[in-house]
């Protein structure tokens, strides 16, 4: 294998289109200063919601081999070429919202066996052996039934891997500090009549958002805001983009953060962390 780069992320997303709303900025940044970026997606969203009428033709299978490819066009707006399917394409089917029946389906990813999933991810970890990991909260950032089963094979998969020889050094949370969320919901409402939305979200519609002292990075990505956009645009089933915000099929108007926010709950980091590798001392001599 040839040698990866110093610096090594990784990031773990329940559907495509959630690694470039959640961490587009992110992503680009790093992999624009050389870090080696890998993001693990552990299903195509085979029963997400179709937003243009010409493509509402696409459904299960269909849909999540269209979300392959949009998740591949995403990947080349941001400068990300190490892009993987937990346990290979199809290995496990989107689990739909929950508490409806699809959530009983044996080949959803709701149901699939935790430590089974989590050796798949940790036998990733193992290979490219990144330094610091992304995921989400236990609730996933919003309650979604994937989000949450991603989030405990991420954590599960850290541990695994622990025990077979890699150490991930620093494990974050998505996150959205409340203040930063709350000012850019007063400027939608100022910019909502001139925008293609007729309504706008809340808050409350916007998954990660916590008080402010619980967000211990913030990593300014405002120089990669363009190939953010453009890889949300890629997601074209499930996203429209009108910058700086965007809108999922509900059709309610959200802000498009370009600074993105996180917690660390594993490791060690330094006051008001600015780089994800900030503190480790291999990543800083690099």
């Amino acid at each position: 294998m040839t040698e990866l780069p110093a610096r090594r992320l990784l990031l773990v997303h329940a559907h495509p289109d959630d690694e470039s709303i959640n961490n587009g900025a992110t992503m680009a940044r790093y992999a624009a200063e050389g870090a080696h970026v890998t993001l693990v997606t552990c299903t195509l969203g085979e029963r997400g919601e179709v937003i243009p009428p010409e493509l509402r033709h696409l459904t299960g299978a269909a849909l999540g081999a269209h979300r392959r490819a949009e998740l591949s066009a995403a990947l080349r707006e941001l400068g990300v070429q190490d892009g993987r399917l937990l346990g290979g394409a199809g290995r496990y089917g989107d689990s739909g919202m929950m508490g409806i029946p699809d959530n009983e389906d044996p080949a959803c990813f709701w149901q699939a066996d935790l430590d089974a999933a989590a050796r798949s991810l940790a036998e990733v970890i193992l290979e490219i052996r990144p330094q610091v990991a992304v995921a989400y909260d236990d609730n996933g950032g919003y309650g979604h039934p994937d989000h949450i089963q991603a989030h405990r094979v991420a954590m599960r998969a850290v541990e695994l891997a622990a025990e077979d020889g890699h150490r991930v050094e620093k494990v974050y949370w998505n996150r959205v500090p409340r203040s930063v969320a709350e000012a850019a919901f007063v400027r939608l409402q100022d910019e909502l009549p001139g925008l293609p939305f007729a309504k706008s979200a809340t808050v409350a519609d916007v998954p990660g958002v916590v008080d402010d002292e619980r967000i211990t990075t913030a990593i300014d990505g405002s120089a990669y805001a363009a190939a953010k956009a453009a890889a949300m645009r890629a997601h074209a089933t499930q996203i429209d983009v009108a910058e700086p915000y965007f809108a999922l099929s509900n059709e309610l108007a959200q802000p498009l953060f370009t600074t993105e926010y996180y917690e660390l709950v594993y490791g060690r980091g330094v006051p008001g962390e600015t780089d994800l590798f900030a503190g480790i001392a291999t990543a800083e001599a690099s």
